[in-house]
């Protein structure tokens, strides 16, 4: 059930995310600076519901409510836009019902992490990134379809009516095969802290500072999804182009995925993740320089193994901050999202006030090769 509905949502963020920008800018006709400002207020939605679901599944038994709640906000911002088709319901459906859907991924993997709890640690991290892995395939298979159908004629919006069946698959699964939170087959030891005694472990500055450079680190797929396109655009290359590049660092990084529990027997999580932070930062710090020659395509190397390295292990490390509770680090995924967001948002904005896209690329890179040399320091005395 968790791989199908990570299967699921991977077509949903293979789909929307490295076209989303595109759609609000040249479809829906948002400026840069508007567009800036609906990933903040998205950001802000994102990680309020999030923390939310996380402190009550980590209080009481309510995971599979919270499920379906998710995939109906897919469901529902989905057909919205596909209906309403102005610039007003797109803002509305990517502010309040598509960063509810994103709340998702937490589950999924605060799930997982409970069902894998009898296993060791690299065990579990190994498993876990399968999982993760299975969110990529549609970006190797669907994503590079998209492509090749805009490139022929094809409406872009019609992404919306693809997502109104996804959201509907996804809710039919959840509830038909998700577990009930009074005969699920697993134990979660829970906290019994408060609303407010929980945001307060969150926010301890150890794991507070910690949390905000690993979504920092997470910025860069986000912002990759952005500007690729968009610069892309004007290069003169497009849609499929687009859909083509993302296809193909996207099957690298599911195939590092896969390889991910052989690695972790020769080396430790974070030395692992350290070399997927500076692999992806070297990638948008070269993108601008080899936008308009053939080896932009080379590219699609240190990103597809350094997203890999980054997306599989970075979670199981957010985790882990927390101890064995599956609810509160789900939260902490979610707080992630914080400096994800706004850095992705703030570098966007800057960027391309200041110059265009191309600047925008290498900032990102130069912003996590930061947020990871700073969190090798933190994590100095701690074995790698």
């Amino acid at each position: 059930m968790l791989c199908l509905l990570a299967l699921l949502l991977g077509i949903y963020m293979a789909s929307l995310g490295p076209f989303q920008s595109l759609l609000a800018i040249e479809v829906f006709g948002l400026t840069d600076s508007s567009y800036a400002l609906v990933l903040m207020v998205a950001l802000a939605t994102s990680v309020g519901a999030a923390v939310g679901i996380g402190i009550i599944t980590d209080q009481r038994p309510s995971r599979k409510i919270m499920a379906l709640a998710a995939c109906a906000a897919l469901l529902l911002g989905a057909a919205a836009v596909m209906a309403g088709q102005s610039a007003p319901v797109f803002v509305l459906a990517h502010v309040l019902f598509f960063p509810v859907a994103g709340t998702l991924f937490g589950q999924i993997f605060a799930v997982g992490r409970l069902v894998c709890a009898p296993l060791g640690a690299k065990d579990r991290d190994a498993i876990l990134a399968i999982i993760r892995s299975l969110l990529a395939i549609p970006f190797v298979l669907i994503l590079p379809l998209w492509g090749l159908a805009f490139e022929r004629g094809l409406d872009m919006t019609t992404i919306y009516a693809a997502l109104t069946l996804i959201g509907g698959g996804m809710l039919a699964l959840t509830l038909w095969r998700w577990p009930a939170d009074a005969t699920a087959p697993w134990t979660e030891q829970k906290s019994g802290l408060g609303f407010r005694a929980s945001l307060a472990e969150m926010t301890t500055p150890p794991v507070f500072v910690r949390v905000l450079l690993v979504g920092a680190l997470h910025a860069g797929g986000m912002l990759a999804g952005i500007v690729v396109g968009l610069a892309f655009a004007q290069a003169g290359r497009g849609a499929g182009a687009v859909g083509l590049f993302f296809g193909l660092f996207v099957a690298l990084e599911f195939a590092t995925t896969l390889l991910i529990g052989t690695l972790l027997r020769f080396l430790p999580r974070l030395t692992l993740i350290a070399w997927g932070s500076f692999s992806y930062a070297a990638f948008l710090i070269l993108f601008p320089i080899l936008l308009d020659s053939p080896f932009v395509w080379t590219l699609v190397l240190p990103a597809g193994v350094g997203g890999g390295l980054i997306y599989a292990l970075a979670l199981t490390y957010l985790q882990d901050l927390l101890g064995k509770r599956a609810g509160a680090g789900a939260s902490l995924l979610a707080l992630g999202r914080i400096s994800q967001d706004l850095l992705c948002a703030g570098v966007f904005a800057l960027g391309t006030w200041i110059s265009g896209y191309g600047l925008t690329a290498a900032m990102g890179g130069a912003a996590i090769a930061l947020a990871m040399a700073a969190l090798l320091w933190l994590d100095r005395y701690r074995p790698l």
